[in-house]
């Protein structure tokens, strides 16, 4: 593609993005937080850092990421998303368990990368440490995140992506009923050459949404 086409639809890109981040929905009621039958889904603490960093160096948790991250790296994602809920009410929220206050990962609704082919969107997304995988956390988690996205902020599309061999991630995008769209696409954060490189969308609508819990799918 000629150098001057690809500016111009960088350009269309990045003014529709500025255009997106002037219309995100901020919670009229200022810090969102809530409850799930197990969970609480909450603003980030001082004291979350070290078991985030832990989760965040586990090979295991980290497998589908380009790389598993030191503790400077996990300590400045938790700042940006304590800062994002602090400035939207909304964001990657921290995760407790109810019946021990256990910090067990994060889940929530951000706006990724500006350079995804899809941008401007929200996702919903989540990382949960290895110990409390296989338990449903993150499904039950989501799907009240979900809620809040629809039904609070008003959003009319919420989608998920995941490395394409990730199969534990789709599983839970397939739970909360989001559906798959055709294709895939190459995450520009992972490196060139890299098997994770390539991903899949996932997307739910407002309407979807809607139709769900009419049924009672989403209580």
């Amino acid at each position: 593609m000629p150098t001057c086409a690809r500016s111009r639809r960088k350009a269309c890109r990045l003014f529709r993005i500025k255009r997106h981040l002037e219309r995100v929905p901020k919670s009229m009621t200022g810090l969102i937080e809530f409850d799930t039958e197990r969970l609480r889904l909450r603003q980030w603490c001082a004291a979350d850092r070290q078991p985030f960093a832990a989760l965040n160096a586990d090979p295991r948790v980290m497998a589908f990421y380009a790389s598993p991250l030191d503790r400077a790296a996990s300590d400045a994602m938790a700042d940006r998303c304590q800062s994002l809920i602090a400035e939207r009410g909304w964001g990657f929220w921290a995760v407790e368990m109810k019946k021990t206050r256990e910090f067990i990962g994060f889940v929530g609704l951000h706006i990724p990368a500006p350079e995804l082919p899809f941008s401007p969107c929200v996702e919903i997304g989540w990382r949960l440490a290895f110990q409390h995988w296989g338990k449903g956390f993150a499904t039950e988690a989501a799907r009240s995140a979900l809620r809040v996205g629809f039904e609070l902020l008003g959003l009319q599309k919420i989608v998920s992506f995941a490395s394409v061999g990730n199969l534990r991630s789709r599983a839970v995008m397939e739970r909360l009923g989001m559906q798959e769209t055709a294709g895939t696409f190459e995450h520009p954060n992972v490196p060139e050459g890299n098997a994770l490189r390539q991903h899949c969308l996932y997307r739910m609508t407002r309407r979807q949404w809607a139709e769900k819990a009419r049924v009672g799918w989403a209580e």
